[in-house]
């Protein structure tokens, strides 16, 4: 039992003298034991809500984050983040967080929050802070942040800007549309897994069931305090590439250099990172928050978005462009000829910086990586490719186990655009990864080695891409008899097996050896990967071959063995495959 001081601050007050007791050991029968979790009483008050209604928390879960609805307004989507279930959650990571670090009476935990920027965001932060201030935990609130800057917060020591902090929450729902949010947590261990995120969505249950019984109110926080933490952030973005040039003030002045921060929260590079290095930064776009993302999705995936940087950077007759999804843990760029450094590109770029700085070492990437890519790592750079599974975390956890078993890694980086770096502590930083591109910019200057992005697209040359290649979803319909009572990961499984078998008789198709998700097939000069959306009813399909022809006859081959399964919707793998 943990005695916490009264709070009368946030819209859950305790007193020392409460019936219920702030924290108390229980003992869970499905497998979690020893966990204390929050009981509260609701403190009354004149905008009390009078009712609520019931949540299923772990259908909020999205892997290791947290996911749900924050804005009414789209039809078949109704709000699941409430602010009652906002703080409930944020009460939830509070037990969790007190759990783990198991400090004493004297000294208060603090948490830091940000957010990006969503129009849910305030709102979202407030409940958020009520909750964590509800626990007797100090808040210090960022305002508009990125996610990485989120973490590293928990690193930096300087109590002049209230850091380290214990624990941190990034308010941020990544790419998804507007009316969507959702949280990240981190400690200085590194962003929480999905165990963590069950656990606290547990203990987040338990709290809400307790405003159901008691009711709910709602009163202004008095203990947040405010720090600008992103001007430390930045700062120290600028002395890396200070660094890297030799200590040099300005090592990219006269570098052109447009950013394309899609409306999200990565519209600081530009100003705070980019022209202090003295580079000119005319020609950016989109670098104003806007939670309505009014121009395009901010996604280094998306073709509308890459388009869009890649036009700015023709227009300004740039050297470089740089865009970020909308809470800066990914990231893409663009050369001075058009050129995407996205996707299997930017991989390439990024283990051929790595392996000139760590030789021999392994690059783990996601299952949707190119055998052209494992060519370029293995027989031009000299180093080992570890395909694993899709997930910015399992590719990120996979590195940290190889390296912990003896074999050295020091690159976890996906299609997607997270990458994280062993120096940078595995964080998914896209802003850092750009300054990996910037370092080598400002270091070949500075030695004469050459100017401008023909240092980037000279490291990647030798890479061999395929003339097609496409993802098609093929979604499992859970309402289906074909399914016999099978969940859809159940379904799914048997028809990864069943296609698995098939492949097995088939002489013209060989099957990966080495396999960490899903069937990857070669054949026709090419590959397929079939496999079971992370979270989704869904089993997305990618082919990569010479030429469409070749693509076709894979596609075929899949289609051929997952015809039988009814509930599986073909539309896309048919509409490809038809003459």
């Amino acid at each position: 039992m943990r005695t916490l001081p009264p709070f009368h601050g946030g819209k859950l007050a305790w007193t020392s003298n409460s019936s219920m007791q702030m924290r108390k050991l229980l003992k869970y029968q499905n497998g979690f034991v020893n966990r204390r979790t929050f009981y509260c009483n609701a403190a009354s008050s004149a905008t009390a809500i009078p009712s609520l209604d019931k949540v299923d928390f772990l259908k909020l879960q999205n892997g290791s984050d947290i996911r749900g609805v924050a804005v009414s307004g789209v039809e078949g989507e109704p709000v699941s983040l409430t602010e009652p279930v906002t703080e409930a959650i944020a009460a939830g990571f509070a037990a969790w967080l007190l759990d783990k670090k198991k400090v004493d009476a004297s000294r208060k935990l603090r948490v830091s929050i940000g957010h990006d920027s969503r129009i849910s965001a305030q709102k979202l932060q407030d409940a958020v802070s009520r909750g964590i201030a509800s626990a007797g935990l100090d808040v210090v609130q960022y305002g508009l942040a990125s996610t990485p800057a989120m973490f590293n917060s928990t690193l930096t020591e300087d109590e002049a800007i209230l850091c380290p902090a214990d624990g941190a929450i990034m308010i941020t729902a990544s790419h998804l549309p507007y009316n969507r949010n959702g949280f990240k947590f981190f400690t200085s261990d590194g962003g929480l897994g999905k165990n963590d995120i069950k656990d606290i969505l547990e203990r987040a249950a338990s709290i809400y069931s307790n405003f159901l019984a008691k009711g709910y109110s709602v009163k202004a926080s008095e203990s947040v305090k405010k720090v600008d933490y992103m001007a430390v952030y930045t700062s120290d973005l600028v002395k890396a590439v200070r660094k890297a040039a030799g200590n040099i003030e300005k090592p990219l002045e006269g570098f052109h250099i447009v950013v394309d921060a899609g409306n999200g929260a990565g519209g600081f590079f530009a100003a705070k990172v980019l022209e202090p290095l003295g580079a000119i930064t005319s020609g950016s776009q989109f670098l104003e928050p806007d939670g309505m993302f009014p121009n395009h999705i901010p996604n280094p995936e998306d073709k509308a978005a890459m388009k869009a940087i890649t036009q700015a950077v023709l227009d300004n007759k740039a050297n470089l462009g740089i865009i970020f999804d909308t809470d800066v843990d990914r990231s893409a760029a663009v050369d001075s000829t058009g050129r995407e450094l996205n996707r299997n590109r930017l991989i390439a770029l990024m283990s051929a910086i790595v392996l000139e700085e760590h030789p021999g070492t392994t690059i783990v990437t996601d299952s949707v990586t190119s055998d052209g890519l494992t060519s370029f790592i293995e027989k031009k750079l000299g180093g080992k490719h570890h395909r694993f599974k899709r997930g910015y975390k399992n590719v990120i956890d996979e590195a940290i186990r190889l390296n912990s078993i003896g074999e050295e890694s020091h690159l976890a980086i996906e299609t997607s655009g997270h990458g994280a770096l062993k120096e940078n502590h595995w964080l998914d930083d896209g802003a850092y990864l750009m300054v990996k591109l910037l370092n080598k910019l400002a270091s070949a200057r500075a030695s004469g080695k050459g100017v401008g992005s023909k240092v980037l697209t000279d490291l990647v040359e030798g890479l061999e891409e395929p003339a097609i290649a496409v993802e098609l979803r093929l979604k499992i319909n859970q309402n289906h008899p074909d399914l016999k009572g099978r969940s859809f990961r159940e379904y799914g499984e048997a028809v990864l097996q069943h296609l698995g078998n098939s492949i097995a008789s088939n002489p013209k198709l060989q099957k990966a050896t080495v396999n960490y998700e899903g069937v990857r097939v070669s054949g026709f000069g090419g590959w397929f990967l079939l496999r079971l959306s992370l979270h989704d009813p869904v089993l997305p399909l990618n082919i990569e071959a010479p030429s469409h022809e070749d693509a076709v006859k894979l596609g075929l081959e899949v289609s051929a063995a997952v015809k039988e399964f009814q509930a599986l919707d073909t539309f896309a793998l048919d509409k490809f495959v038809q003459p």
